[in-house]
């Protein structure tokens, strides 16, 4: 069945409005600058890294000690994490 010229331009601007609503707008100001990756992304960054994610459960107090020793010596709490871990395996 052929749609008429009026039908197509109508499902023409509806599919134009629906990428409109769903494209990402450009950055603006500087706004992408510093934009840390999605998480696909990180999590390729990280596996080429040789990363591997590791949960783990801990008390609230043990996790505020760690985070306020993270911000103290100005490092990132996964290296912090992985050196206490280091240490810890190493004095054993």
């Amino acid at each position: 069945m052929a749609m008429k010229p009026a039908e197509l331009q109508k499902y023409n601007a509806l599919k134009l409005v629906n990428k409109m609503k769903t494209g990402a707008s450009p950055g603006r100001f500087g706004a992408g600058v510093g934009v840390p990756p999605d998480r696909r992304e990180q999590r390729r960054l990280d596996q080429a890294r040789g990363l591997v994610p590791f949960a783990v459960k801990l008390e609230g107090e043990l996790v505020q000690r760690i985070h306020a020793l993270a911000r103290e010596r100005e490092v990132p709490l996964n290296d912090l994490v992985a050196e206490l871990l280091r240490e810890a395996l190493d004095a054993k």
